[in-house]
């Protein structure tokens, strides 16, 4: 990775004044006459000379200098300056960038497709690779994002219906998701000096020709785990109901009644729909 030099330059009030100075250096001896026509002309060229080193940096920004093809170091002090002439200044921002990714359709780890996409908060830290170690540094992050995203995707699966084993799914584990595609992103985008501040699932669902098929099942699995709820529910209130009866010597049931009226609570706790009471007259044997 290319190391980034910074560069403290001359303030640029003094070339100015000097700018103004030939100027007027120039203006007195074109009056003169002649020789001062020379001196107009040396003062001229030496204008010219001076002019394009001036630079101005903005807030957040940097210039890259390069003299004849070599890397001569970065500034990124904002206020005005005087540099050498003859490099060539290359404008990199510092600013915080934020990418928003397509939706991209790719398998989770048990091959369920699925559109997923993020967001990406990233920065230039270090501004000579940004410039000579990639060819296009946003063409760069772009590509390197959707590949980070694509591994991610194929890395975990959508949810742990199939794989109740998982410990990161990519809808339950946000944050480690979150966690993890950073990580990523910063180990690919290091070479061009770049810096990951943020990297979150900005969109996540099933692929729509099976949407529909796993919604019913997602709701399939929340109906089987209501109900399995309701049941152990249901037959601790039995149980506690049949020890209370016991004792506090209400009613001495035997097996059979007992049987019945576990049978008789059981449909009435779990059923779905509400219950009509009915009043049986006679006993359980007539």
């Amino acid at each position: 990775m290319n190391s980034e030099k910074i560069l403290e330059p001359t303030p640029g009030f003094g070339a100015a004044g000097l700018v103004l100075l030939l100027a007027v250096i120039a203006i007195l001896a074109a009056n003169a006459g002649g020789a001062g026509a020379a001196v107009t002309i040396i003062c001229f060229i030496i204008g010219v000379f001076i002019l394009p080193g001036f630079v101005v940096v903005n807030p957040n920004e940097s210039k890259v200098l390069t003299f004849f093809g070599k890397y001569v170091g970065t500034i990124k002090q904002d206020g005005f300056f005087w540099v050498n002439p003859f490099t060539v200044k290359r404008k990199v921002s510092l600013r915080a960038f934020n990418l928003n990714g397509q939706q991209l359709k790719v398998n989770d780890s048990v091959g369920n497709p699925i559109e997923i996409a993020a967001v990406i908060v990233w920065q230039i830290k270090n501004t000579a690779s940004a410039v000579f170690a990639v060819e296009n540094y946003l063409q760069y992050v772009n590509i390197q994002s959707e590949a980070a995203v694509r591994h991610l995707a194929n890395s975990f699966p959508y949810d742990n219906i199939e794989d109740e084993n998982a410990g990161i799914t990519l809808r339950g584990g946000a944050d480690q998701v979150s966690i993890l595609l950073e990580k990523e992103l910063n180990e690919r985008l290091d070479r061009a000096g770049i810096e990951v501040l943020e990297a979150r699932i900005s969109h996540l669902a099933y692929a729509p020709e099976i949407a529909h098929t796993m919604l019913q099942r997602q709701q399939a699995s929340a109906i089987i785990s209501a109900r399995r709820l309701i049941v152990e529910g249901a037959v601790g209130m039995v149980e506690m109901a049949l020890q209370r009866l016991s004792e506090k010597n209400i009613v001495d049931l035997d097996e059979e009644r007992k049987a019945a009226m576990v049978s008789n609570l059981l449909v009435v706790l779990c059923g779905d729909r509400s219950v009509n009471p009915v009043v049986n007259t006679g006993t359980l044997y007539h």
